[in-house]
């Protein structure tokens, strides 16, 4: 006699009641399983939130500035230069005559910066018995700090007039004012850069940067004393500008892409011998490193996954043995193939399913804690939340359809007399 068949609904029903009850019935391996699920997604979704939070964090500093900013270079700072192209090797040293042109003759720009460093070069600068870790010392001009953006703790920026009389006054990053003065006011008191007593007028705040500590560690003296004390062959002085209000970020690069053209005397079929940076190509670099990073660690903790699949696939295979004859008697009351399929199918995703919301959950956790403790910003994701858990499911179908497919192939008559 035929059973009549049971709605769509109701069978979802019954199977996801049966999964439940499996799991109840085997809960060391069940939970296993689940564990095994929970530990991949918790992995993934733990680094991709990370991740989130760094992008986050690293365009937050990036786009410190209270306006966009541009650089203007000899060479791209985004591609490594040997030293061994003649042609990039001899291309003009930008100078503080182009500096002054800019400013006079970009309306798009606002502040406009000259600064020098060495390239690859630190500085030691000493106070008393106490001395900071090497560090960057770049010559500037008194708009520096206010283009970037730098937040003064003690005193005041360096002053046109210090720059044109070439004094020995220096501004110095939080790190190494610590270093040097521990509580002592630092204003008006000397430090010692190689062979030359500089005077500290001022003391930059702390900067939370992604970079940490290495953000805080540098020193700004004016641009001519550094040509007067530290000047070498490897100086590569750079121009660096701020976007006026009312104007674009492409409007001042064009302005300032002219203006240097005509300083440095090329024809309209010359190549620059120049490169500018904007603030908007800081950001695009990047977006693309962290992709191309947050790519990879999802691929390598995908790999957990993997594992945690082909334990799925055999669990199932093992119900599936130990479950012949249960399969055998629905067949005879009226169950056909899909509808086995169905029943393994839907306990393999509750079981992944489980896992992956436990995973979710301790994921996020993870993610939370990890985030204070590099005092990174947390960013929840509910896309990606929404993804871990539909991808765990997903996981259980695709390493139950095997197992599934075995289950519904069984002859009736023999899985009824399996003992």
């Amino acid at each position: 006699m035929n059973v009549k068949r049971e709605s769509g609904r109701d069978l979802w029903r019954e199977n996801v009641h049966q999964a439940i009850e499996i799991i109840r019935a085997h809960r060391m391996r069940s939970a296993l399983l689940i564990v095994g699920v929970a530990i991949g997604i918790m992995t993934i979704l733990a680094m991709v939130t990370v991740m989130t939070g760094l992008v986050s964090k690293i365009n937050d500093d990036l786009e410190s500035s209270s306006k966009p900013y541009l650089f203007a270079t000899r060479l791209d700072i985004f591609v490594i230069d040997d030293g061994t192209d003649e042609e990039l090797a001899r291309r003009e040293k930008f100078t503080p005559r182009d500096a002054d042109v800019i400013r006079e003759r970009c309306p798009a720009l606002d502040q406009v910066c000259y600064f020098v460093t060495q390239n690859q070069a630190t500085f030691v600068l000493y106070y008393k018995d106490r001395h900071t870790p090497p560090l960057e010392l770049d010559g500037a001009s008194p708009s520096f700090a206010d283009i970037f953006t730098l937040p003064i703790e003690h005193g005041r920026h360096i002053t046109d007039i210090e720059v044109a009389r070439r004094e020995r006054v220096v501004m110095i990053g939080y790190g190494p004012a610590k270093d040097l003065f521990l509580k002592e006011n630092p204003i008006g008191k000397y430090v010692d850069i190689e062979n030359h007593r500089y005077r500290v007028v001022g003391t930059f705040a702390n900067r939370e940067h992604f970079l940490g500590s290495i953000s805080n560690n540098f020193a700004i003296i004016p641009y001519t004393a550094y040509h007067k004390d530290f000047q070498t062959r490897r100086d590569d002085p750079s121009i660096a500008a701020n976007v006026r209000d009312g104007y674009t970020l492409e409007t001042a690069e064009q302005q300032m892409t002219n203006v240097l053209r005509v300083q440095r005397s090329l024809g309209p079929g010359d190549d620059n011998d120049f490169h500018i940076t904007t603030s908007t190509a800081f950001l695009e670099i990047v977006g693309r490193v962290t992709l191309a990073i947050s790519a990879v660690l999802v691929v390598i903790a995908s790999i957990g996954l993997l594992v945690g699949g082909i334990g799925v696939m055999n669990v199932m295979l093992i119900s599936v043995a130990e479950r012949t004859r249960e399969i055998g008697i629905r067949m005879a009351l009226g169950a056909n193939k899909r509808d086995i399929i169905q029943q393994f199918l839907m306990e393999s995703a509750t079981l992944t399913g489980i896992g992956g919301v436990v995973g979710t959950v301790f994921g996020l956790l993870a993610a939370y804690g990890i985030s204070i403790q590099i005092h990174f910003p947390f960013q929840f994701s509910l896309l990606w939340t929404i993804i871990a858990i539909f991808f765990s499911g997903l996981i259980g179908i695709v390493f139950g359809i095997y197992p599934a497919r075995r289950a519904a192939r069984l002859d009736p008559i023999e899985a009824l007399s399996f003992e």
